[in-house]
């Protein structure tokens, strides 16, 4: 799954002239959480996000409503915050993608840097649209088939060549369609995990055509408990 397939290409940008007020009243108008700020040609400057914004107030947790808000105090560094130029809070040349990079790169690159979205750019830097997780998750979501009814198995084999295509033979003969088929490798010995959403609730048969053909079944909250550390 590549990147230009999933990222929003109707763009909401910033320029580097505006303040950081006006750039929270954007991302709270167009009810977006981050805000890609490029130069006049287009070119990707940095990102700003509603979190940047509400660490840089004194309180997040003050509002119009709060008697705090008539705190001259308050207003004073508020205004010098909010009237700042945006280019003083975002981040500058922040972590990209390009429009062929794939959905699992992204994946790895939001957890190692921390980041809720990845703006998308060309090879010249231009702006071309921006990746969220939200964006990510959804297409995992079509990815494993689970928007229609089913039923998710755990099935336990060995770690050997040929569990999977015996196992896939297995459901096939029964006439099951599936959604997906996810793999782990168990923490605790050198089976492996298949996790079968099966796009039926009738599995009483194919249940037990898997234990004849020697694979193991659990509940998949049991092996996923199973997997924890266990105390000591």
């Amino acid at each position: 799954m590549f990147v230009f397939k999933r990222m929003t290409k109707t763009l909401i940008h910033g320029d580097e002239n505006m303040t950081v007020g006006q750039a929270h009243d954007l991302m709270r108008e167009k009810k977006i959480r981050h805000l890609p700020i490029t130069d006049e040609a287009g070119k990707l400057l940095g990102i700003v996000s509603d979190r940047d914004v509400r660490s840089a107030l004194p309180s997040d947790m003050v509002g119009a409503d709060s008697p705090y808000w008539q705190d001259s105090s308050y207003q004073e560094k508020a205004a010098v915050i909010l009237n700042a130029p945006v280019a003083s809070l975002m981040t500058k040349n922040p972590v990209r993608v390009a429009p062929f990079d794939t959905l699992q790169d992204m994946l790895l690159l939001m957890q190692r840097n921390r980041v809720g979205a990845l703006p998308v750019v060309d090879e010249n830097g231009f702006l071309k649209g921006i990746l969220s997780a939200g964006d990510i998750l959804n297409a995992f979501i079509e990815v494993l088939g689970i928007t229609e009814a089913g039923t998710l198995l755990c099935v336990l084999a060995p770690s050997q060549q040929g569990q999977m295509k015996k196992l896939v033979d297995v459901i096939s003969a029964e006439g099951i369609s599936t959604g997906s088929i996810l793999v782990a490798r168990g923490l605790r010995d050198d089976r492996k995990a298949f996790f079968p959403y099966l796009l039926t609730y009738n599995v009483a048969r194919v249940k037990k055509r898997l234990m004849e053909e020697g694979f193991e079944l659990l509940n998949p909250a049991e092996w996923y408990l199973d997997q924890l550390p266990k105390k000591t």
